[in-house]
């Protein structure tokens, strides 16, 4: 057996994968976020590894005995701080929290190569940005940190006790030069980071370290056996679907979202806000759009209304067209880079329904990846046939409006909804047995295609016009408001 484990941002996700690579079994536990202000997104790094352990726990006893090797995925751009006792020095700001928009913009300033070294210009959600935020409202837990890490390399300081990196997780703190796949002293100068608290970088499926003897008492498994570097969740979830190859892509639909093509070179294209990174594995690298809210909207909407997303979905399928939503809960990046635009709905009336709220919601989520779309092709990259990944394409009707507004065919595999952990299991599998990574990384069988449909496309090309000119409208509105 070989353990995938994927640190997301709602839970930790666990998987076991046979040597022949089929999935064995899967488990989750949950996480907390908190939100100490507006824009700020926190979590406790301590909680991850509990997580860990009681996701890992609750796989059958049996099975975890006979894990080889473990691989590992997560959430990426969190800024996990720690002092020279490897302790956390405060909470870890996620890939979605806001505050450093300010220190965005200053690093830019100050180093205007920095969008084409790192692949995309620095955005609030990334990790330098923090760093310098950091240092300038927070300069004694700034003067205490000895290492930074991303959130699964935390994980793996647990489980091996090494601090290191992958290249894709490198590649999301805004500190990689792209090109050379090392350290930028420049980008580290201009956001207040000494390179020595970095970690090392190594390719996912290299070995990071062995199992030590306290992680293995506390998860059920046994002692030394070979822990991966893994990869941030977007390469590692391309490596669970086979993207391995130069034009190989696929959408994930997770609490974020994003369009991923896999690339032979470095192909930055800083005015299009796609990025371009380094893959997790050796001679590789992607461009991606991404989307801070992906499937999240749903989740929000049902909560808010106290309803289960399986039914507001059944009654949004029949529901007639009415308010168009704009799902930025949290900003966005692709194709705006806008971390203080925020959501609301637009042609709210007296007929409007629960069903016809979630019904603006999925089309929102569809209208996302348009806009994704267009922006991967300014940026030189025409997506093809995509392949669906993440919690998200576990419902037909979104399934099917994206395929519809993307005029693309879209396939999901039985397996779509493990993703990341899956493709951690991977890498672990090939760290360990050393079988060449066409052979483990296989593209999965698809379980329904999704065809886009003529009847739909007009009507949803004219909400798609409207969806568009939402976004500046809202945006001075909602600056008019914080001006006042």
């Amino acid at each position: 057996m070989y353990l995938g484990i994927d640190l997301g941002t709602s839970g930790v996700k666990v998987c076991l994968m046979r040597p022949d690579g089929t999935v064995s079994e899967t488990a989750t536990a949950p996480l907390a976020t908190s939100h100490p202000f507006d824009g700020a997104s926190e979590q406790d790094c301590l909680s991850w590894w509990d997580a860990c352990c009681t996701a890992v726990q609750s796989l059958p006893s049996a099975l975890r005995h006979e894990v080889r090797a473990i691989g590992l995925s997560g959430q990426m751009h969190g800024a996990v701080l720690l002092d020279g006792q490897g302790q956390p020095v405060r909470p870890v700001m996620l890939w979605n929290d806001a505050r450093a928009t300010k220190e965005s913009a200053d690093m830019i300033a100050a180093e205007p190569e920095t969008g084409e070294i790192a692949g995309i210009a620095p955005m609030a959600g990334f990790t330098a940005p923090k760093l310098l935020w950091l240092a300038r409202h927070e300069p004694q837990a700034h003067a205490r940190i000895a290492h930074i890490l991303l959130p699964k390399d935390y994980l793996g300081l647990r489980l091996h006790g090494r601090y290191v990196t992958d290249p894709t997780d490198a590649a999301g703190t805004s500190w990689l030069d792209q090109r050379t796949r090392q350290w930028s002293e420049k980008i580290c100068a201009v956001s207040a980071t000494d390179p020595a608290w970095l970690p090392e970088i190594a390719y996912g499926t290299e070995v990071a370290g062995e199992l030590r003897t306290d992680a293995a008492l506390a998860l059920g498994l046994p002692a030394g056996i070979p822990v991966a570097v893994g990869g941030g969740d977007i390469a590692a979830g391309a490596v669970g679907i086979g993207a391995i190859g130069a034009g190989d892509g696929f959408i994930s639909l997770g609490t974020s979202g994003q369009l991923f093509v896999t690339t032979p070179d470095y192909r930055p294209n800083t005015d299009s806000l796609i990025h371009a990174y380094a893959h997790t594995v050796p001679g590789l690298w992607f461009q991606m759009a991404a989307m801070l809210n992906g499937a999240r909207p749903m989740a929000w909407l049902a909560n808010l209304l106290g309803r289960p997303i399986a039914d507001l979905l059944a009654e949004a399928e029949v529901a007639e067209a009415g308010p168009i939503f704009l799902p930025y809960l949290t900003g966005e990046r692709t194709p705006h880079g806008d971390s203080t635009i925020r959501a609301g709905f637009s042609g709210l009336g007296e007929t409007t329904t629960p069903g016809g709220l979630m019904r603006a919601v999925v089309e929102a989520i569809a209208f996302t990846l348009a806009d994704a779309s267009d922006a991967l092709r300014r940026g030189g990259t025409e997506p093809g046939t995509l392949l669906a990944i993440g919690g998200g394409t576990k419902s037909d009707f979104l399934m099917q409006t994206i395929a519809t507004v993307m005029d693309c065919r879209i396939g999901r595999s039985g397996a779509a909804g493990v993703g990341p952990a899956l493709g951690a299991a991977r890498l672990a599998c090939v760290a360990q047995s050393g079988r060449a990574m066409r052979d483990v990384m296989t593209k999965p069988e698809v379980a329904r295609w999704f065809e886009p449909q003529s009847a739909d496309r007009d009507r949803l090309q004219a909400r798609l016009a409207g969806f568009r000119a939402l976004y500046p409208a809202l945006r001075g509105v909602q600056a008019a408001g914080r001006s006042t």
